[in-house]
């Protein structure tokens, strides 16, 4: 069996015992109108292997995403292409999944596809602003980044727009290591039955949190090896509104055999289906009990 088979089969295996427990009611009606999701992998530095796209087919990513449509009544659409963002397909999507890395509106890109432009860059916040739904794993934080020291918080006036519409930004990661993920919200969608884990991960280090942040995950730095890691635990899975728009925000999403966990894969399906409307949830901010110094950054040395 080659890799992408044996991909293919244990992430198809992951899939079914991840959805499997999920609450009665998440699921459309049949007759309901089919939500439409953009997801978006452009990389313009560096490029993860789980959005890298192999001899034309979709990356391991853009599959399991689209698999999970296919089971619960929302079409996918793929693009690395930055002018989708202006196109008019665009207003046609109901939310809007990332993946992406770097500065989306540069010409440089790792997969050389088309930049985002300027004013695609404004109509996704408007968009979101506006009520459409907006999902981020992982690199989706290391995605414009605001102006300043990377190893300092930002004003709020200070952040990049779309920093502050996404609740938290990338600083750097360390070592990929095993870490423990505390739960925060053990009622949020996609997390019945989910208690603290234990996962081999590139972990990110992060600032610059929204203080209206719903934490759903805390990252436990004890024990982490890396100069990053060495303060408090911080916030690694969120979600927000912003304006009228529902905004979930996990920093997982690096290696391929966490995207096909399935844990993560029950968590991400809980975060679409929450950001896109179709299932609700309690979302008073809890940044200050969840994360007491999660604010505190290392000293640089």
């Amino acid at each position: 069996m080659n890799r992408r088979e044996m991909l293919k089969r244990t992430g198809a295996a992951a899939l079914s015992l991840g959805v499997s427990s999920f609450p009665l009611g998440w699921a459309a009606a049949a007759d309901a109108p089919k939500k439409r999701v953009l997801m978006y992998t452009r990389s313009a530095d560096f490029e993860h292997d789980c959005v890298r796209r192999k001899g034309g087919k979709l990356s391991l990513a853009e599959t399991i995403v689209t698999d999970l449509g296919r089971k619960h009544n929302f079409e996918v659409v793929c693009e690395k292409d930055g002018r989708v963002f202006l196109s008019k397909e665009f207003a046609n999507f109901d939310g809007f999944v990332f993946e992406t890395q770097g500065d989306l509106c540069q010409e440089k890109c790792k997969d050389g596809s088309p930049p985002m432009p300027a004013e695609g860059k404004r109509a996704l916040l408007d968009a979101v602003a506006a009520g459409k739904g907006f999902v981020g794993c992982h690199c989706a934080s290391d995605t414009f980044h605001s102006v300043g020291e990377r190893h300092e918080n930002q004003t709020r006036d200070k952040l990049d727009p779309y920093i502050a519409m996404l609740g938290g930004e990338f600083i750097k990661h360390g070592r990929q290591q095993k870490a423990w993920q505390r739960v925060a919200d053990a009622d949020f969608p996609g997390m019945k039955g989910v208690k603290d884990f234990e996962l081999h991960e590139e972990w990110y280090a992060l600032k610059n949190f929204a203080p209206d942040l719903h934490v759903i995950l805390v990252q436990d730095t004890s024990g982490m090896q890396g100069g990053m890691y060495q303060r408090p635990n911080f916030p690694a899975t969120w979600a927000r509104k912003h304006e009228k728009g529902r905004v979930f925000y996990t920093s997982m999403g690096h290696r391929e055999d966490v995207w096909e966990n399935a844990t993560f894969q029950q968590l991400l399906l809980g975060g679409l289906n929450w950001a896109f409307g179709r299932v609700e949830a309690e979302l008073a901010p809890n940044l200050t009990a969840a994360a007491p110094k999660g604010s505190e950054l290392p000293k640089p040395k």
